[in-house]
């Protein structure tokens, strides 16, 4: 019997939003298909998609292809085609609340304010499912908005890179060992000292 994993990250379609803030979900994704050897380009569930199959484990990567706002329709159709246990699903977006270069994973949860995972959560029904937040910080100087649509400028954008590889980890340990383990060893740890 094959156990299916999904991991979904969350951003904004096209290169206009390329490097923003806003899709860090996608950036942990991309890094993740290099780890796999997964294509995501395929396009199914109104996503960009990718899968690969080893050591009795299916492993889904998955990038819904609509605005922010509307990726939970995508990530419902994947898990319905499926019939995906919501143990196995993992979302991975961006998080303002959180210091720059953080990263949080839960096993479940209210979405925090965050629209994607709002959306994603009405679609499915259910707030159980663990997500992987990547902190990105808060500007005082503009909308939040603004903020999240933004490329960031060098220095950040080095310590947001740093950020994106910890957070493949964390859920390369996630699908390895689970939820209890990947927070253990990723949670309230200084990112200059996460492993």
């Amino acid at each position: 019997m094959t156990d299916v994993y999904m991991v979904v990250g969350l951003g904004n379609p096209g290169i206009r939003y390329v490097g923003t803030r806003h899709n860090m979900g996608f950036e942990v994704i991309d890094g993740l298909a290099g780890t796999y050897g997964i294509d995501v380009r395929q396009r199914k569930f109104g996503a960009r998609f990718g899968a690969i199959e080893q050591m009795h484990k299916k492993l889904i990567l998955l990038k819904p292809w609509q605005f922010m706002n509307l990726s939970g329709q995508a990530v419902a159709t994947a898990v319905g085609f499926y019939r995906l246990n919501l143990a196995h699903l993992m979302v991975v977006v961006d998080d303002m609340a959180l210091g720059l270069g953080r990263i949080r994973l839960r096993g479940q949860g209210s979405p925090g304010g965050h629209n994607g995972l709002t959306d994603i959560v009405a679609k499915l029904g259910t707030d159980q499912f663990a997500r992987c937040r990547v902190g990105i910080g808060r500007s005082d100087e503009m909308s939040d908005v603004d903020f999240v649509l933004k490329r960031p400028p060098k220095e950040e954008r080095a310590t947001l890179n740093e950020a994106v590889v910890r957070a493949q980890n964390a859920v390369v340990c996630w699908l390895e060992h689970g939820i209890e383990t990947a927070m253990n060893q990723f949670n309230g740890v200084p990112w200059d000292r996460e492993p």
